[in-house]
């Protein structure tokens, strides 16, 4: 149940930080991401994973772009000095 919640609040997290109708009643990412000691390196091999994920799953260059750089704008509030 605990990996099924936190999918979810993926989803509505997304979902909600895109413009769509859910309302996200999770924590922040700053709060969600605090202790946990992702690095930059981590954070490179997310974004290889992330790209991979979606090149197989053909989805469009431009859709692609817009994730990456969603993403990226919550790099200072996930990746740990």
């Amino acid at each position: 149940d605990g990996i099924a919640r936190e999918k979810q609040f993926l989803i509505d997290y997304l979902c909600s930080a895109t413009g769509g109708p859910i309302y996200y009643t999770g924590r922040d990412m700053k709060i969600t991401h605090e202790g946990m000691k992702i690095s930059g390196s981590d954070w490179v091999i997310f974004l290889e994973h992330a790209g991979a994920t979606m090149k197989a799953l053909q989805i469009p260059a431009q859709e692609c772009d817009e994730v990456v750089a969603f993403v990226l704008s919550l790099k200072e509030d996930i990746v740990e000095p």
